[in-house]
């Protein structure tokens, strides 16, 4: 094998490389670009704790009691 150093042939390595970062730096150029950023409303969360949201959340809760289970479960574990 021969060294690139001695032949010459680092000036095609040094190329090689450049055409790379050049390569990088037009498709990191051209994704800014053509990039759409759409406004994103912000998100608002209600923090009112009334009586009413109480009474909604504990029927919700009666509601998922009274479904039947799928599984059975063991009354010994192993």
């Amino acid at each position: 094998m021969e060294n690139p150093f001695e032949t010459g042939h680092i000036k095609n390595y040094l190329l090689l490389y450049a055409s790379v970062v050049v390569i990088m730096v037009l498709f990191f150029i051209a994704s800014t670009l053509f990039h759409d950023v759409e406004h994103v409303d912000k998100k608002v969360f209600d923090t009112n704790t009334s009586a009413e949201k109480s009474l909604h959340v504990s029927s919700q809760e009666e509601e998922k009691q009274e479904l039947p289970k799928k599984f059975k479960l063991l009354k010994n574990g192993y």
